[in-house]
């Protein structure tokens, strides 16, 4: 008996380390079973929460990153807080 559609799992959502899991279990079990016990495996792991201040530094640089009035280079930079600043440099 093929699963339903409404069981499947949307694979192009999952992490690399997640899809490898569920292809062991599909390989290990069967599909049917494989899928089930993922579906439970990952409703038992807790949700990450977003990180606020990752999100603010976002939605303040994304729109000069827009105008084209800051260029972000491919290797990105670091922050850090220095004493009363902020240190800005490249990353390595």
């Amino acid at each position: 008996m093929a699963p339903s559609s409404s069981s499947r799992i949307d694979e192009g959502a999952l992490t690399k380390g997640q899809r490898r899991k569920l292809n062991a279990l599909r390989k290990s079990v069967g599909n049917e079973v494989g899928e089930r016990a993922f579906a439970e495996w990952l409703a038992s792991r807790p949700v990450a929460k977003a990180d606020e201040n990752a999100a603010l530094i976002v939605d303040t640089l994304w729109p000069l990153v827009q105008d084209g009035t800051l260029a972000i280079p491919r290797g990105g930079y670091l922050l850090r807080r220095g004493r009363g600043r902020i240190i800005v440099e490249p990353a390595r």
